[in-house]
């Protein structure tokens, strides 16, 4: 690219995971009908007071303790002074002066290694109103209007589309697995700004705002567009001013909103309406605590049972089948992670349930681990019998007799392995002349011969036993 250096830094707002909303009742759901979420507070008619939701307090705290963030103890609220048809009160209520967090980090990896993303502070704020445009008039739904948010700003510490991807990836999983939100990008629960600027010094330049960025793979993309942009106009020797522009998916290109002629004034001051927020050590120490347990721990445990990278990282990605692997303790974690990926999942996608709303129970599902685990039942009858598991309440004893599979007597085993043997001499002699691919000929003949209904583990064991003879 010339010589130019990317400059990126990111803004994210984190809808937090509270029934209510955070200066009032109104209940925090997405996907209601419009205007059915909100009261007066919400609607900022004069006279109202607002009271502080506990919950979120919880959440923020959580949000700056797995960002890696030093915490404020004695914070206030502030309001941020501005005039937009989405503000119903002409100020939001938003923490400037005293952020629940400030001075964190993510750590994320890139090709050169272990790189730190700092962040400069994460406050709590409520939410503006949702806008929807068409092209003869504008509407607002205030279902959003007081949702509690997180806003995360990092220092611009990003030097390329690729770290910030892996940065927002990164944060998502942190906040996913730390139960602050539910990081539904497409659903508007996380929303991401950048700021990008080029230069072929380590002096900044004039930097872009990008906003209206739908997904992480997005983010990337809008980066990029605005890398080659810059650099094409500093090349004809033309400048810009500082700017805001959105990001069209359409054309997969970033177009301008408006120019920033001077800079912001939001005449902040303090909410006289809402009384310090004082957070002891031990309420610090016991939200500390109580943090589930994290992708990485997740990911460490996950390894050390056998799992391949690859299927962890589709675990970590799921966070339902992570939870649902969790349950159990004495069970082999790869033969269920192989389960709850493969067919299970196959099955779940099929006919669109989670795993809770079938019949396969906890113990269900723990028999079928251990069956397949010592042999008593193979991938081929577990497919055989998925859609009872699933459908049904009887146990897999009961399932596996109502299919007429039951495993045969170690005796009647042993005699189709001799006759196997007996009939496949060059197999034999292949084996015994150190050909370990003919051991596997005989396995398959024998569990012809057996249909299936005969322990792998037993047959492999006495064949070789057999042969050695």
């Amino acid at each position: 690219m010339n010589n130019y250096k990317t400059t990126v830094g990111i803004e994210v707002h984190a809808e937090l995971k509270t029934k209510t909303k955070i200066f009032s009742d109104s209940a925090n759901h997405y996907g209601k009908m419009a205007n059915t979420c909100t009261n007066v507070i919400d609607l900022g008619y004069p006279g109202t007071l607002p009271t502080m939701n506990e919950e979120v307090i919880r959440l923020g705290l959580r949000a700056a303790l797995v960002l890696n963030c030093k915490i404020n103890k004695h914070m206030h609220f502030d309001r941020k002074n501005y005039f937009y048809p989405d503000n119903p009160k002409n100020y939001q209520i938003t923490q400037n002066r005293t952020p629940i967090g400030v001075d964190g980090y993510v750590l994320i990896n890139t090709e050169n290694g272990e790189k730190k993303i700092r962040i400069h502070d994460i406050h709590i704020e409520e939410d503006t109103c949702k806008s929807i445009h068409s092209e003869k008039k504008s509407m607002l739904d205030y279902n959003r209007a007081g949702v509690p948010l997180v806003e995360i700003v990092t220092e611009a510490d990003m030097s390329s589309a690729e770290e910030a991807v892996k940065y927002l990836e990164k944060l998502r999983e942190l906040l996913l697995y730390a139960d602050v939100s539910d990081c539904k990008i497409e659903e508007g629960s996380m929303r991401c700004d950048c700021n990008v600027s080029v230069s072929k010094t380590n002096k900044l330049n004039t930097k872009v705002e990008v906003k209206n960025i739908g997904s992480i793979s997005n983010v990337g993309v809008a980066i990029k567009y605005e890398e080659e942009r810059q650099i094409a106009l500093y090349e004809k020797g033309e400048t810009f001013k500082e700017q805001t522009r959105r990001f069209d998916d359409k054309t997969m290109s970033t177009i301008l909103m408006r120019v920033k002629e001077t800079g912001n004034d939001y005449r902040y001051f303090p909410e006289p309406d809402i009384p310090y927020v004082d957070l002891t050590d031990e309420y610090i120490e016991e939200t500390r605590r109580n943090l589930p347990l994290s992708a990485d721990e997740r990911r460490k445990i996950y390894k050390e049972s056998g799992i391949s990278d690859i299927n962890v990282e589709k675990v970590i990605q799921n966070r339902a089948i992570s939870d649902y692997l969790n349950k159990f303790n004495n069970i082999n974690l790869v033969i269920a992670s192989n389960l709850l990926l493969g067919d299970i999942a196959a099955y779940l996608n099929k006919t669109e349930m989670t795993i809770e709303q079938t019949n396969c129970t906890d113990i269900k599902f723990e028999t079928l681990v251990k069956y397949l685990d010592n042999g008593k039942i193979n991938s081929k009858i577990f497919k055989e019998i998925l859609d009872d598991v699933m459908e049904t309440p009887s146990s897999i004893d009961e399932i596996l007799a109502s299919h007429n599979i039951k495993e045969m007597d170690e005796k009647t085993v042993i005699e189709i392995i001799q006759n196997v043997i007996n009939n496949n001499s060059q197999s034999v002699e292949d084996y015994q002349n150190g050909n370990e691919r003919a051991i596997k000929y005989l396995m398959g003949q024998i569990m012809k011969e057996t249909k299936g209904n005969a322990n792998p583990q037993f047959i492999n064991e006495k064949l070789i036993e057999l042969l050695k003879k």
